[in-house]
């Protein structure tokens, strides 16, 4: 057995052979496909080929001034409507420098160590000259180098067919160090050279880039850069910045923002602002932020910035270290990432924390609006959720308080997973002083868990049939025993529908019955309907599902003037329809809604009082009353 081979990650490495392999071959790139490529899945729109001749310019001033700090840094773009052309007094390239980057594709010279370290620049991919092709016939790159002045300017010219030529210039044509490029338009892509809307984007990507951009058009000269931002910039007060910052963010996100936070954080390189929404969001929404990078925007729809939990704030920050995507319009989920979300989220916790200690009416119109956003994050941090139960309100059997509140006068607190479970109990648990909680609703039921780790002493137990009639009172057993006729015939009559009747003392006495169940009794009232109507396979899998949930339970208040008089009727059958459209009374009072045979019986038991109040009306008027 021959030697193994070495191994690479668990994988067999095998010598590269010392010379080219004969039957070699140079990979073939289709131009037009390859800009389509770009066009319809890279990039989002025709228009960041803006975007790429900023980032160009500002690569090449960055790293010219790596070199010479005295150098200039204006960068200038020039738009008449036929052509655009972007002029910078950056770095420049020389003719072997053309060769190497210019006329092979993804090669990029911020991979090289060509002027200082990778993370100066905003470019990291090699394509963005090429994505120029997405709106350029020709792209046209006049070059002189700054870092050997004795090299000529070089000319390179392409064309969207795939084809380039390159020649050496006299230097008296271009006797400074920078680039020109010079693009003419496709056909159909004219609009993207108009000079308004170049000015547009160029302000739109480029308005914090650190170096001074101008776009002269027919009318004039416009200044697109307004650096540095205004979070980093001197102001005569705090109310004054606050001010500040509060008119950017309506300019730039376009809606007047509830409160602003700062974004300091030095540690993961983000400086800006979060702006809170001034509407509630949807928290199933991802927060849609304005990421720049070194200054040019990558987009204002990035996503993945800050935690789930914080959907109620829009960002617009600067970052030196997180990473673009590919297309540079978002950012790539890394290590670096996560911890800029996570460092982000500590901030707006903080804020939440300084509104809750020092200014409670801020707080408070923070809350009447994002309620909902608090409480997502007051489930994961403990403290946070200390902070604010005092100033979060919940629905319960006292009306809407905050639950510090009502488990100051509910040691027992009792919890009702779904809206309609509360309604169901809510007016009979508040005349007996049950203290229920509504948990239906997005997160509450998961911070009334949790209460008793911030409340000591607390006890939070679930709400059932059993724990709101263990609260309704006993009925004297020799009264009891005079209605054992009534009831039975009750529990006869509603035995087929899966509902006990027992009989209890209650307030108020306005309401006769009260229907009770929970989740496994309506489940397993849901599988024996399928059961009963599934074939016979089917029907067999579900009868083995079958469990032993409490049956709901009819609770006829002995207290009630209706109850009193059904128990003397007399009449079997009106004592059936009697008790049928007692039963319907009582389950809408749930608020659920009804099955088809609860809406059968309501019908029917509704038709035959009915017809009983008619047979009575003609023996009334037969005996002249």
């Amino acid at each position: 057995m021959s030697e193994a081979s070495p191994t690479i990650g668990g994988m067999p490495h095998y010598p590269q052979p010392d010379r080219p392999l004969a039957d070699a071959h140079a990979f073939q790139v289709d131009l037009r496909g390859l800009v389509d490529l770009l066009s319809h899945h890279l990039y989002s729109s025709p228009r960041v080929y803006i975007r790429e001749l900023l980032q160009n310019a500002v690569d090449a001033v960055t790293a010219r001034l790596g070199a010479d700090p005295a150098a200039p840094t204006g960068i200038r773009l020039t738009a008449d409507g036929e052509t655009v052309l972007i002029a910078d007094p950056g770095i420049g390239l020389t003719e072997a420098d053309v060769h190497r980057f210019l006329a092979t594709i993804g090669r990029s010279s911020k991979r090289d160590d060509l002027a200082g370290a990778r993370r100066e620049f905003l470019g990291q991919f090699g394509i963005g000259l090429l994505a120029c092709f997405t709106v350029a016939d020709t792209i046209r790159v006049t070059t002189r180098s700054a870092a050997d002045p004795a090299a000529a300017p070089v000319e390179w010219l392409a064309g969207s067919d795939g084809r380039y030529s390159i020649r050496t210039l006299d230097p008296a044509q271009f006797p400074e160090p920078g680039t020109r490029v010079l693009l003419t338009p496709r056909p159909g892509a004219q609009r993207w050279f108009a000079p308004e809307r170049v000015a547009q984007l160029a302000r739109e990507f480029g308005a914090l880039l650190p170096y001074e951009v101008v776009v002269a058009t027919p009318d004039g000269l416009v200044r697109t850069t307004d650096s540095p931002p205004v979070w980093d910039r001197a102001h005569p007060s705090p109310a004054a910045r606050r001010l500040a910052l509060f008119e950017y963010g309506e300019r730039t996100l376009g809606f007047a923002a509830l409160d602003v936070i700062e974004l300091d954080v030095p540690l993961a390189g983000v400086r800006g602002a979060a702006y809170v929404l001034p509407s509630a969001a949807n928290p199933a929404d991802a927060g849609r932020h304005r990421v720049h990078l070194k200054g040019m925007l990558l987009s204002d729809a990035t996503t993945g910035l800050l935690p789930d939990w914080a959907f109620f704030v829009r960002c617009v920050i600067d970052t030196d270290t997180l990473r673009p995507t590919a297309s540079r319009e978002g950012l790539y989920e890394d290590e670096t990432l996560s911890a800029v979300r996570e460092a982000l989220g500590v901030r707006i916790r903080d804020w939440l924390t300084d509104l809750a200690a020092q200014d409670p009416a801020r707080l408070a119109a923070f809350l009447a609006v994002h309620a909902l956003g608090v409480k997502a994050l007051a489930r994961h941090d403990r403290e946070l959720m200390r902070i604010m139960l005092p100033f979060l309100e919940f629905e319960t059997t006292d009306g809407r308080v905050p639950l510090t509140e009502f488990a100051r006068n509910h040691p027992t607190v009792y919890l009702a997973r779904t809206v309609d479970e509360f309604r169901q109990v809510a007016p009979i648990a508040a005349a007996q002083g049950i203290g229920v909680v509504n948990g239906g609703y997005t997160y509450d039921a998961d911070l009334v868990e949790q209460l008793p780790q911030v409340i000591p002493g607390t006890v939070v137990g679930e709400l059932g049939a059993d724990v709101v009639t263990a609260h309704l009172d006993l009925v004297n057993p020799a009264e009891e025993l005079a209605l054992a006729g009534f009831l039975a015939a009750a529990r006869a009559t509603l035995d087929p529908l899966d509902c006990d009747v027992v009989l209890r003392a209650f307030a108020p006495v306005s309401v006769p019955a009260l229907h009770l169940d929970n989740r496994d009794a309506r489940h397993e009232r849901a599988r024996a309907e399928t059961m009963a109507a599934a074939d016979e396979l089917w029907a067999e899998i579900l009868g083995a599902l079958k469990s032993s949930a409490p049956r709901a339970q009819l609770v006829l208040n002995h207290h009630s003037p209706v109850v009193r008089r059904l128990s003397g009727i007399t009449d079997r059958a009106l004592l059936t329809t009697a008790v049928e459209a007692l039963y319907g009374q009582a389950l809408l009072m749930t608020h659920r809604p009804l099955r088809p045979a609860d809406t059968a019986l309501l019908n029917r038991a509704f038709g035959d009082l009915l017809a009983w109040a008619s047979l009575a009306a003609r023996a009334g008027d037969g005996d002249g009353v």
